[in-house]
């Protein structure tokens, strides 16, 4: 089978990448450089299984800067592009998924699409009566960054939002090329296929506000966050896996997609997901407050990315600690390796890491490394288990 894959972030490279094993892929992304990356074997994206398949895997994929080509290349046109949240309309900023579709359709009326960004609750249906078309099919996924591949390839579930044949057909192609000849392969209508994306990474959300809710009670209260956390794991119904406390859920997908999700409870009552969107608004308040109550003349922020092994910090909730104290007047500088630039967002970017434990009064991380052990007493963090 042919496949095409426009956007190339976490979910179109890991795709693209996922079904060059088996389907012949043609990749295409609007960023010249980094076409220019994946066609030497350079990962654009620090993700260790993309590294892997771009530098030693045999695959069949090309990368193409050329969107006709790409467009009358695919069986299907899968649509990875970004649909940020647009907090002025209270919606998904969808535009760039639907530009793809007009601009392909004028090429190619008889296109099929798959769509990989998050979308709204109806944005599919909404779609096939804008453009009279059926071949709009929504196939939600479940990627951590950093980790992208690999969660392709060893998925939890794969969901295709149309109950046809095709739909049935889509799903063997992932199924196909994933490492997991027994994974769940669910075929729904296309606004529940929607649903269940939101919802799932809602309720994520709302598992990280729950520990750093508990974390907060604790450290007031002067307890052991971690034993109390081991001890309510210890429940099989609970479970002792994605509750290491934070600064806040972050990343690209959760503050959107919980904020998208509320917007659909307009006229539906509740109470549950405006409060995991608000909480995690007071769990950076208390973090901020925290810190600037040691006192501090100049803070060190230590990795903006909030993840392990991952290169990707947009609307990471350590930013959101940064502006609340820089808000009081406080010297911020930060370390990060990944950022090329001097200055972000205002304060100083030092990429010596030995001067940046020195002029930092307190080191603020979200996850404790093994190379902050020599200044363990500047720093401030709410890791108790040493993993995302």
């Amino acid at each position: 089978m042919k496949i095409s894959v426009f956007g190339l972030g976490y979910v179109g490279l890991a795709n693209a990448l996922l079904l060059s094993q088996k389907e012949q892929v043609l990749a295409y992304d609007i960023v010249d450089e980094k076409i220019e990356m994946l066609k030497e074997g350079i990962t654009p994206i620090e993700d260790k299984e993309i590294n892997e398949f771009l530098t030693q895997k045999k695959t069949k994929i090309e990368f193409t800067k050329d969107f006709a080509k790409a467009v009358n290349f695919g069986d299907y046109l899968i649509i990875a592009t970004p649909t940020d949240y647009d907090e002025e309309k209270n919606y998904f900023n969808t535009s760039s998924v639907e530009s793809v579709i007009e601009n392909a359709l004028e090429i190619r009326p008889n296109a099929q699409f798959i769509i990989k960004s998050t979308i709204p609750v109806g944005y599919t249906k909404k779609l096939k009566r804008t453009f009279s078309t059926e071949n709009i099919i929504f196939s939600p996924e479940f990627l951590r960054e950093g980790r992208a591949l690999f969660d392709n390839l060893h998925p939890s579930r794969i969901i295709v939002g149309e109950k046809t044949d095709r739909g049935e057909k889509i799903a063997k192609m992932f199924r196909n090329n994933s490492m997991e000849s027994e994974v769940a392969v669910l075929l729904t209508d296309s606004t529940e296929a929607e649903a269940i994306k939101l919802f799932s990474n809602t309720y994520l959300a709302l598992r990280v506000a729950y520990f750093n809710e508990l974390d907060t009670y604790a450290e007031i209260r002067g307890l052991n966050t971690k034993q109390i956390i081991d001890g309510v794991c210890l429940d099989p119904r609970i479970g002792s896996h994605y509750n290491n406390p934070s600064f806040g859920y972050g990343g690209y997908c959760l503050p959107k997609d919980t904020k998208q999700l509320l917007s659909n409870y307009e006229d539906v009552p509740s109470n549950i997901i405006r409060a995991i969107v608000e909480s995690n608004t007071t769990r950076k308040d208390y973090i901020a407050e925290k810190i600037l109550q040691k006192k501090p003349v100049v803070v060190g922020i230590y990795r903006l990315s909030m993840k392990t092994n991952s290169d990707n910090f947009r609307h990471s909730s350590i930013q959101g600690i940064m502006k609340r104290i820089k808000a009081k007047g406080i010297e911020v500088i930060i370390y990060e390796p990944n950022l090329n630039q001097e200055i972000f967002f205002s304060s100083q970017v030092i990429d010596n890491l030995k001067l940046f434990k020195e002029k930092s009064d307190v080191i603020v991380s979200n996850r404790f490394e093994t190379e902050l052990m020599d200044v363990k007493h500047k720093v401030y963090t709410r890791d108790v288990f040493g993993r995302d």
